[in-house]
């Protein structure tokens, strides 16, 4: 019997109906992937679960989803959607970014073939469109199953990481393991944020080392949080929770532009203007008369950026040297300063590289650059010398040389020797170079300077304290000044300290459009 028209649209609908139930039935999977043993133990560690870090990472109701519906390649006939990985994009305070969310309830966040397709396809997007890409990384490592095929996509994802980097901003958030060649990709991205107590970065865990040498070796102590923050720099924030890591992605991206090709975001200026503060009027006795007394850095870093508010990079490693981001007048700037009260602000190996990599990381995203100098020179020893530290001090000599933003330095007290060339010099391709009054440029300090210029004299003295302090002073007053530099034009101005900010912020304005040509080649060669 042949159906009636109105039949075969009730067929229809109900077919439809049936076809819609279905679909939901199969995002309510993929939502659901991991079993609720593996959810409660997640739980159990103090851990999100992929989708609730998103969600509180992300503006609500902002995610869109991709590729919830891919299977994993392997596990026979429970193959669960996902593959241990949420992707999508969505944005935060307003700006798109890319986000994806390895999840440790499917087969330990695990890199399979299908995780990995989602995480590339995750990174060509962010590419494509100009936007930040956010890494939540909780993974066991490869998938052991899937053999090679699980390490062909570590080293895509690597790639992708490089063809992004200086392109979009990269930022990696370790909320678990990260162990292996997972590793080497929060390495290569931009930032680095790990969880006290709960985030591990190592390429050999505490059991392979134990199995191979025998040596037991916490987790805390070999790749924990607070080691990756302090011991040997590989993350530069640490959180207190997971919620807090969050909340440092959010302002972080706060200074950084959305891709290489847009300005980084403008805020409202502070309403009090140039005029000086209290604030700015006590920075005229911020710097001890003794050159051997130390002061705190920060004080004046907070005076000159808006509202006093710093994000500190890589904090707790090589506290002697200032990595931050700061605002002047609503825009971002990027802070490298020497810090007085950790070894004198001396240049080391670590400082250097910290420095180094901060100031390309402005440079790439067009973030300028504010130096204040305070620095003895390089540090000497021969711990540092065998540790390469001329190969990798040259690294900050090549980044500030490099860097082609705004470069606005400031000498407040010490210059000494290399020191003063490699921290923002003009020499270095400075465009607005400022000193204090306090200011002492030279090769050396009036002590040692005094000891080489005069060691006959003083050895032939009646009086050879008398004598050398006569000579220190002279040495001051006629060499270790900031006047013979401005007299040369490698100071454009010594300026009052309580007209920092001013002098500060008006350089910057001058240099808001700078345009700088670069030579024509594939790209420098550092010395790594």
């Amino acid at each position: 019997m042949t159906q009636s028209a109105e039949e075969q649209a009730l067929s229809g609908a109900h077919s439809t109906r049936g076809r819609i139930a279905e679909l939901a039935a199969r995002h309510e999977s993929a939502r659901s992937a991991g079993s609720a043993r593996a959810v409660a133990r997640q739980t159990a560690r103090g851990r999100l679960t992929a989708r609730e870090r998103i969600a509180r990472l992300l503006d609500p109701e902002s995610f869109t989803e991709t590729d919830a519906l891919v299977r994993a390649r392997s596990g026979g006939t429970e193959r669960p959607y996902g593959d241990g990985v949420v992707t999508g994009h969505g944005t935060v305070n307003g700006r798109r970014v890319c986000v994806f969310a390895q999840d440790a309830t499917v087969y330990g966040g695990s890199m399979g073939e299908a995780c990995g397709e989602k995480i590339l396809k995750t990174m060509d997007l962010a590419l494509k469109t100009g936007c930040p890409v956010i890494g939540l990384n909780d993974s066991g490592g490869a998938r052991i199953q899937e053999g090679v095929v699980s390490l062909a996509y570590y080293a895509e994802l690597v790639r992708r990481n490089v063809a992004a980097s200086g392109v979009v901003p990269q930022i990696s958030v370790v909320l678990g393991p990260c162990a292996g060649g997972a590793a080497y990709s929060p390495a290569i991205t931009d930032f680095t944020v790990m969880v006290d107590g709960t985030s591990h970065m190592f390429v050999t865990g505490p059991d392979v080392i134990a199995a191979v040498t025998g040596e037991r070796t916490d987790a805390e102590d070999l790749g924990g949080a607070r080691t990756s923050n302090s011991g040997n720099g590989n993350a530069h924030f640490l959180a207190e929770d997971e919620d807090d890591a969050l909340d440092i992605v959010r302002v972080l991206l706060s200074y950084l532009p959305d891709s290489n090709r847009e300005p980084p975001p403008a805020y409202p200026p502070p309403q009090h203007g140039l005029a000086p503060t209290a604030a700015d009027l006590r920075l005229d006795s911020l710097v001890p008369d003794r050159p051997d007394v130390a002061y705190d850095m920060r004080e004046l870093l907070q005076t000159v950026v808006d509202d006093g508010e710093l994000l500190t990079v890589q904090e707790l490693f090589a506290p002697n040297v200032i990595c931050a981001f700061g605002r002047v007048e609503g825009r971002s700037v990027g802070v490298v300063a020497n810090q007085p009260l950790h070894t004198a602000g001396v240049l080391d190996i670590n400082a250097s590289e910290k420095a180094a990599r901060f100031v390309r990381c402005c440079d790439a995203f067009g973030v300028p650059l504010l130096t204040f100098a305070d620095v003895p020179g390089y540090l000497s020893g021969i711990d540092q010398e065998r540790g390469g530290i001329i190969r990798r001090g040259a690294k900050l000599l090549y980044a500030y040389a490099e860097a082609t933003v705004p470069k606005v330095t400031v000498v407040v007290r010490k210059a000494y020797g290399g020191g003063y060339a490699v921290m923002g010099s003009k020499h270095l391709g400075a465009d607005v170079n400022l000193a204090w009054p306090t200011a002492r440029i030279a090769v050396m300090g009036a002590e040692g300077a005094v000891s080489v210029l005069h060691r006959r004299e003083l050895a032939a003295a009646d009086d050879a304290e008398a004598l050398r302090a006569k000579l220190i002073e002279e040495y001051e007053t006629t060499y270790a000044t900031p006047y013979a530099a401005a007299e040369r034009g490698y100071v454009d101005a010594v300026i009052a300290p309580h007209s920092t900010r001013e002098q500060v912020s008006r350089a910057l304005r001058a240099l808001r459009h700078k345009r700088a040509a670069v030579p024509d080649r594939r790209h420098g060669n550092i010395p790594l």
